[in-house]
């Protein structure tokens, strides 16, 4: 009975091993903006699934007292230096509202619903309706439809994916004044990065609306359960993390040239714990790690709650908030962050 007992604790640790190291190399590779790396990087998708399973690892050698934990604790360790949290505890303070504050929103509005893909009617104007209780100073809309531009009259500054270019419309709303704009070329991809250059009191803010490469998936268990099904969708995982990278890196370089104080929104379309979403990054804030609590669940996927959409800004502003919100109108959940400039204080 006792060798069979070995023989079973070293099967797990065998497997113990396997998963810690899965985490570890996954950690790696999110440092690493290669192209031959996109078949490994796939694996950022399932980082909390990782944790959870060392986690597991851990419990069942700390019960029996077995210093073979010390594997699943020091992968879930360096995990958790190299990803940072995914999940987030209140730590909303009150504040008083100054005329430095800047309420902004991202939400990727699937077109308003205008092709019929959610069976509920009148989900665009049950957007609208949203975006007006909320009511940032800022709007960030990717998958937009110009023919809802007449009922967001309150924003008398608008900036678009041009129309001459074929791709889904971005779209920056702004209460402020916008004296520039523009749009970034993305090869052989209908999805767009947009950027305008606010001005805000005596300073120029620059918002870039990102919208990345999507995976075109439907969130099915079939697709990673059945063998030919999870063969495709594997494929056009690494297609997409290839292709999403590119993006990221022309992103990188056009942000690096920005004279004015920064503000990155949008739909990326991938994990916090991917390279994509480290580059983009950069040393910007997230304003969900700043404020943000639980999961900051912004899409759905096979019943995972996965947070692609985000709002980064620069050191000059202080995160007072961030908010996630649960009203499901689109396929994406908005995003919202309270941010006062500092250097008006």
């Amino acid at each position: 009975m006792k060798k069979s007992t070995s023989i079973f604790d070293r099967v797990v640790y065998a497997i113990n091993v396997l998963f810690a190291l899965l985490l570890i190399v996954t950690g790696l590779i999110s440092y690493v903006p290669l192209q031959f790396f996109a078949a490994i990087s796939v694996l950022s998708l399932v980082v909390p699934f990782l944790f959870a399973l060392n986690a597991l690892f851990f419990l069942y050698w700390a019960v029996q007292l077995k210093r073979k934990f010390v594997l699943s604790l020091l992968a879930m360790v360096l995990g958790y230096w190299m990803f940072g949290p995914f999940y987030g505890f209140d730590k909303s303070e009150s504040y008083q509202k100054t005329a430095s504050d800047l309420k902004i929103m991202s939400y990727n509005v699937w077109g308003f619903n205008k092709n019929g893909w959610m069976p509920e009617t009148g989900m665009g104007d049950s957007i609208i309706e949203l975006v007006k209780k909320a009511n940032p100073d800022i709007l960030c809309i990717q998958e937009h439809s110009r023919l809802r531009n007449k009922q967001l009259q309150q924003y008398p500054y608008r900036s678009e994916t041009p129309r001459s270019e074929r791709r889904a419309t971005q779209a920056i709303f702004s209460k402020y004044p916008i004296i520039g704009s523009g749009s970034l070329e993305l090869p052989t991809t209908q999805n767009n990065i947009i950027y305008a250059d606010i001005l805000f009191q005596e300073d120029t803010i620059r918002v870039y609306n990102l919208h990345l490469q999507s995976f075109k998936l439907k969130p099915s268990a079939d697709n990673f359960t059945d063998g030919e099904e999870s063969e495709r969708t594997y494929k056009r995982l690494v297609a997409t993390f290839s292709k999403q990278l590119e993006q990221a890196e022309i992103f990188r370089e056009h942000f690096n040239k920005s004279p004015y104080i920064n503000m990155v929104c949008g739909d990326f379309n991938n994990t916090q714990f991917s390279n994509i979403y480290k580059i983009v990054k950069g040393d910007l804030q997230d304003s969900f790690m700043e404020k943000g609590k639980a999961w900051g669940r912004t899409y759905n996927f096979v019943k995972l709650p996965l947070r692609i959409d985000y709002i980064l800004a620069d050191e000059n502003f202080e995160v007072l908030s961030h908010q996630n919100f649960d009203q499901h109108l689109s396929d994406h959940y908005p995003v919202m962050a309270t941010l006062r400039l500092t250097s008006h204080q």
